[in-house]
């Protein structure tokens, strides 16, 4: 058995040519080249000119490595203290929440009251582990 579909179910109007068609994603090739160059741009302009007008003296202090506005004093591949990574990883989920309450605040008038105690419940959740975190000395550092 043979199924018909019509040309213009398929995405292009009946009598629209092939390039008319391409002619439709022209903006997002304009963007992605637009994208490209603000991004490009700058950095081959302002290398060229940072070269041109800039002086180029390099002494043993400018070559130098540091770390933090001061020498290096330990090799680069030690063990970082794992209270670092666990303060990170809850600044992360922390950080989070803004990300839901954004949207969250804007369709608040649509969601209504299921939502908002949706919210609450969320919050509240995060305020008990941030508790929770702070009362294990998680937040301390020594």
């Amino acid at each position: 058995m043979f199924l018909w579909v019509p040309v213009h179910v398929r995405g292009r109007n009946p009598g629209e040519s092939p390039n008319a068609m391409l002619g439709n994603y022209f903006p997002i090739l304009l963007f992605i080249l637009v994208g490209l160059a603000v991004g490009v741009v700058p950095i081959l302009i302002g290398g060229g000119l940072s070269r041109l007008l800039g002086h180029h003296r390099p002494d043993s202090e400018k070559l130098s490595p540091y770390e933090c506005g001061f020498e290096a004093f330990e090799d680069a591949r030690m063990k970082f203290d794992v209270r670092y990574y666990l303060v990170a990883i809850l600044f992360i989920l922390f950080d989070l929440e803004i990300a839901f309450l954004f949207p969250w605040a804007i369709v608040l008038d649509q969601i209504g009251l299921f939502g908002f105690v949706a919210m609450v419940v969320f919050l509240a959740i995060l305020v008990v582990g941030f508790v929770y975190e702070w009362k294990k000395g998680a937040l301390e550092w020594e």
